[in-house]
Parts: C-alpha cells; structure tokens; sequence
C-alpha cells in the first residue's frame, strides 16, 4: 500500500510538471531546446539526471558485481573523468555554432556545420541506435517496478511508456526539464543514502572491506580481472573506460544541454554543476562491492528461469539493506532516475526524426512550398507520432527482454557515439574540414564497432580483446578514426594558411 501511495504520488508531481511545460510550448522550436535562455544551474542538474539513469543507478552495480574493481574503474573511475573533461571541451564550440545557426539537434548541428543536408539526413537515421538504450531503461525501470509494486511485466511496460510517452507528447523540452529537476533532486537525496550504507556496511565489517571482497574472489579487488567475461585486460578495463567515458557525450541527448544556455558564461557555471553531481551518481557503482557482503547469490536469481541476473544486483541490496518504508521511497527514485534519461531520450529521438529526418525527406520542393511556420507545425505532428511509434516498439521487444540490458542498449549507442565523435570534433576543433573527411571517418567508425563487435572473435581468433564488450569495439573504432581525420584536417588546414 505504501509503494503504491508513493509511487502515485510521483506520478501526479511528475504529471502536473508535464503539463506546466505544455504551457511553455508554444512550438517545436520550443519543443526542442525550450528557450535558449535556462538557469545553468538547472541545465547542470537535469544533464546529471539524464546521464546518470538507469545504467547508472541500476545495471552497472550488476556489472559490479560480476567482474569487481575492473568493472568499478571502467564505468566509475575512467567515465567520469573523461566524460566531464569532452564534455567540457566540446560544449564552448558547440553552442556558439549551434545559437549561430539556429541548430535544435546534433545532426541538424552537423549537417549545418558541414553545409550538407545528407550528413543530416544521415546521422539522422543513424540516430534511430538510440532506441537500443531505450529499450534498456524501460526494461530496468521494469525490473524495479515489478519488485517494487508486484506487478507483472507487462503492467509495468504499459505504465511506464504511457506515462512517460504522455507527459514528453504534451511538453516536450520543457516538461523533461521540469520533471528532471524534480527526478535530480530526489536522485541526489538517495544517492547520499545509499552511499551512506555503504559506509554502514563497510563499518560493521570485522576487517577492512577489501580483505572481505577477497576472501570471496581475490579478482573482485585485482587491478585486472582475468578471469572477467567482459572486463579482463587493461584495454577492456582502462583503455576503452576512458576513450567510451569521451564519445558518450556524443549521445543526442547530453551535449544538446549546451543550446539551452545562452553564452558560455553559463556553459561554464552548468559544466561545474554538472561535474559535481554527476560524480556523485557514479559513486553509485560502489553498491556492486557491498553486494557481495550483504546479499545471498541466490537472491539474484531470476524467478521464472531461474537463472543469475546481474540486473537485479541493485534491487536487492536495497530490499536487504533498507527497512521496508525507506526500501520503497530509495525504489521510486531508482525509477524516477530511469525515467530522467527516458524523457530525454524519447525527446531528442522523436525532435531528430521529425527535424532532421522526415523534413529533409519530403524534398526541397515541398520545404519550399511550406512556410517556416507551417514547417515546425508539420514537424511537431510527426515529432508526436513517432513518441508513439517508439512506445509501441519498445513495449514489443520487452516482452521477452534480452539476457543483458546493459550489453544489449551500449551496442547501438556506443555505435552511434563512435560514428558522432568525428564530425563534432572535427567541427569544433577546425575552420575547414571537407565534408568527404567527416562522412569518412563517420562510416570507418560504424564499419569498425559493428564489424568487431559480431565478427571480432572469427576474424582475429587468436586476440585476449574481449570483442564481446562493446566498449572495446567503440573504443578501438574511435582510436582509429579520431586521430586519422583530425590530422588530416590539421594537414588540409595548415596547407591552406600557408597558401
């Protein structure tokens, strides 16, 4: 009764939050980006809180769990290092070209950077990746809804993507920023909680916490894993931890924050607040460790197959660290997280396809034909048919969700971020980069991820990579084209200043 109180709760805060940003949205302009003008300090905690969700708060402690600190340095120590530092160099750049020409996505930025509708009509497609995380954060925001509220699987898909699909289709920007301030606000009260019994925990050991860990499994606090199934060697560890830490910021629904501000003085003020809560939530991970001392390894088993499940990891150590009050409360702000990066993420896609796709689809003669106005009309009906579309699609594939969430929404997203790197670095970092260099680099970078992801091992047999991650094949990807266009734009640059 008291789940169900609480949770309803949210759902009229969260819900009347929508509406307040309906009555901000005067178009699709707005829909997008909002006004261009937010409180930094407001964009730094709802970029937070749109970064930090349900991979965050819920699957990554899993693979905590599983493969210990070469897991912890991946995803904790190495992302957030290099994810604030890319984030920080990209953001200056990127929101001056993109005020400039009036950019409300990344690849309408990059097809207006590069002078060319196809590249935007390409990474517009390409965008659609983005749907692979989708799926990850509806099925770990099941995951914590049936525990929490003992419901079915299929109960807890149909209220999470009507609810959430419901409030993004009536607020678009506004109501994802006005729902992640309240989202980041609780995200931050719990994450000291849990933080707080890890301390609990940790004190109520007779010995130090490390020495417990390794009388379980000394790999869980080696510096390498060997024995890990997706994190055993220092390029799966360290290496591809901070080069992925770098390209996530490519993600369609993080770097486009620096348009909501209006000059880099409050890029800069939203870039220090962001940095400051953004490692609070990564210390999160730390709850896959004091797993291991509080929780049965029978207790991750899933109920119907009987299998491990490493996305229940997070779940569980709260039901047996928490008393059952303070359990139910720490659970609805795990859904509240979930549900911070899912509006933004059903934003940007639904904004990408209807601005960046189908306007540049039905032709220049029809756009001719069509006032600007009429445009960004047309553009938000289609914006609201695809929310629908990707609500019904990711309800279907939840049916029967895959082994590993996590694994499953990195590989399309990390293959999309691999591919964006390029134009954008190249964009911020360069006066002139020929169009042919960027669109090079993009689908040497695609070809790569993917080509090793699905046929790594059978074409390099003999490798110790784990091909299996795909942080590896992101990272080797972005190695090979981010250096390679960049000199030869540094080459194509200096010819050009010297002539």
């Amino acid at each position: 009764m008291l789940a169900w109180s609480l949770f309803a709760a949210y759902l009229v805060g969260t819900a009347w939050l929508g509406w307040l940003g309906f009555r901000r949205t005067t178009g699709f302009g707005s829909f997008a980006v909002g006004d261009r003008d937010m409180n930094p300090v407001v964009v730094g905690i709802i970029l937070a809180a749109s970064v930090s969700s349900a991979s965050t708060f819920i699957i990554n402690p899993g693979f905590i769990y599983v493969d210990g600190f070469s897991a912890y340095f991946h995803f904790v120590i190495a992302v957030a290092i290099s994810f604030i530092t890319m984030l920080a160099v990209l953001s200056f750049r990127f929101r001056r070209i993109g005020a400039e020409h009036g950019a409300l996505t990344i690849p309408d930025w990059i097809g207006k950077r590069f002078g060319s509708r196809k590249f935007a009509l390409f990474f517009s497609i390409l965008n659609l990746l983005s749907f692979a995380f989708v799926v990850l954060l509806v099925g770990g925001i099941s995951i914590v809804m049936q525990s929490l509220l003992g419901i079915s699987n299929t109960a807890a898909l149909l209220i999470t993507l009507t609810f959430v699909t419901g409030y993004v289709f009536i607020g678009g920007t506004y109501a994802h920023v006005l729902t992640n301030m309240l989202q980041g606000s609780l995200m931050i009260i719990v994450t000291l909680l849990v933080l707080a019994s890890c301390v609990w925990v940790a004190y109520q050991q007779p010995g130090s916490t490390i020495d417990a860990l390794r009388a379980i499994d000394a790999n869980l606090v080696a510096p390498v894993n060997e024995n890990g199934k997706l994190f055993n060697n220092v390029f799966s560890i360290y290496v591809s931890g901070f080069v992925v830490g770098a390209i996530l910021v490519c993600q369609p629904h993080i770097l486009t924050k620096a348009l909501y501000v209006k000059d880099d003085r409050a890029v800069k003020r939203y870039l220090i607040v962001f940095a400051i809560v953004f490692i609070l939530f990564q210390l999160l991970g730390t709850v896959g460790f004091f797993a291991h001392l509080t929780v049965p390894d029978e207790a991750m088993l899933d109920a119907a197959s009987g299998q491990f499940r490493q996305d229940l990891v997070m779940t569980m150590y709260l039901k047996a660290i928490f008393p059952e009050a303070m359990f139910t409360f720490v659970s609805i702000v795990l859904l509240a997280a979930a549900m911070s990066t899912l509006d933004g993420l059903l934003v940007s896609i639904s904004t990408i396809t209807a601005n960046d796709l189908v306007l540049n689809v039905i032709g220049q003669r029809r756009r001719e034909v069509l006032s600007d106005e009429q445009q960004m009309a047309f553009a938000l009906k289609v914006s609201h048919v695809v929310l629908i579309v990707i609500a019904v699609a990711a309800f279907l594939i939840n049916l029967q969700p895959p082994k590993l969430l996590g694994i499953f929404g990195q590989t399309g997203v990390y293959g999309l971020t691999a591919a964006t790197a390029v134009p954008l670095l190249l964009g911020v970092s360069f006066r002139r980069v020929p169009t042919s260099l960027a669109w090079m680099g993009a689908i040497a970078a695609l070809v790569i991820h993917f080509g090793l992801f699905f046929n790594g091992e059978s074409l390099f047999p003999h490798s110790k990579l784990t091909f299996s991650n795909p942080g590896v094949t992101a990272a080797i990807a972005a190695m090979i084209t981010i250096p390679t266009t960049a000199l030869f734009a540094a080459y194509i640059n200096r010819g050009r200043k010297s002539s």
